[in-house]
Parts: C-alpha cells; sequence; structure tokens
C-alpha cells in the first residue's frame, strides 16, 4: 500500500513538474498573449524563430566547458522528456537538431517556446504526434547556450 501511494505521489509530482509555470484557464476564457502570438503567423521566420536571439556566433570546434555545463542544465530540465537519440520520449530526440534547426532558432525555441509553438507549422506538426507541448523552463541566456553547446557535442561536433 505505501508503494502505490508512492508511486502515485511521485507520478503526480512528475506531471505538475513538467506542467510548465503557467496558470490555469478558466472555462470560456481567452489567452490573449496566445491569441496575440498566433494572430500574426505570417511575420513569423521559420529560420530564427521567435524571441530575442537574431544571430548566434559559434566556433566551429566544440566549446568542452560550455557543453559540460549544457549537460548538467539538461539533465535536470530537458532529460526527463527527451532522448538523446532519434527517439521521441516525450518529447522528440535530440539527436541531429543542430544540422536541421539554425542556433538562433534552437535558442529561442528553448527560451520562448509558447509562441514558437503558436506559428512554426513543423513544431504544430510534432505537437501533434508528441501531444504535449514544451513548457516554458524559465531558462536563463546562459543556459540556453550551453544547452545548444551540449546539443552539438551530442551531434558530433568536436
Amino acid at each position: 500500500m505505501k508503494k502505490l501511494i508512492f508511486g502515485l505521489t511521485s507520478g503526480l509530482l512528475f506531471l505538475a513538474a513538467c506542467g510548465g509555470n503557467q496558470p490555469a484557464k478558466q472555462e470560456g476564457s481567452t489567452d490573449s498573449a496566445a491569441t496575440q502570438a498566433s494572430a500574426d503567423p505570417s511575420s513569423y521566420d521559420p529560420h530564427r524563430g521567435e524571441g530575442k536571439f537574431d544571430k548566434i556566433e559559434l566556433a566551429s570546434n566544440l566549446d568542452a566547458a560550455l557543453a559540460k555545463k549544457g549537460e548538467e542544465v539538461s539533465n535536470v530540465k530537458c532529460i526527463s522528456c527527451h532522448k538523446l537519440s532519434d527517439e521521441r520520449l516525450v518529447g522528440p530526440g535530440w539527436k541531429g537538431v543542430t544540422q536541421r534547426r539554425t542556433p538562433q532558432w534552437i535558442m529561442n525555441f528553448i527560451t520562448n517556446p509558447d509562441p514558437m509553438i503558436d506559428k512554426d507549422p513543423e513544431v504544430q506538426a510534432q505537437l501533434e504526434i508528441c501531444l504535449v507541448r514544451m513548457p516554458n523552463q524559465g531558462l536563463s541566456d546562459d543556459d540556453a547556450r550551453n544547452i545548444l553547446e551540449f546539443m552539438r557535442q551530442n551531434d558530433g561536433v568536436k
């Protein structure tokens, strides 16, 4: 009985932790930020994404120190939903993401996922497969940059 209660409690805590920090929406209410974000998808740049990062300069070689920090952050914030392979867990696997997406798109998405989910057709297609919106993890710019470098390492950048 104790194991059952512990298991249920752990499961509920996991779901609550992965649910993001958005307040619950009351029935019949509208979310004006989401409505505004999806109001004009024609202005959306699918190579840059939606957010403050316009141009990210990357060295041709991996910055191992940043990648190590990125691994530490991702172990806390990301790996419960994403595998490092191309397999889907809750969200899509990370393998090859740095070849498919620009650095600014990746950093904009991991720091500002909601408007991009509302506007990006490829992200919307992933949402139909995964069925779970990526929560805003509240990552700092430095954390996002570190995760990007860890993703590069995962994709074989040396």
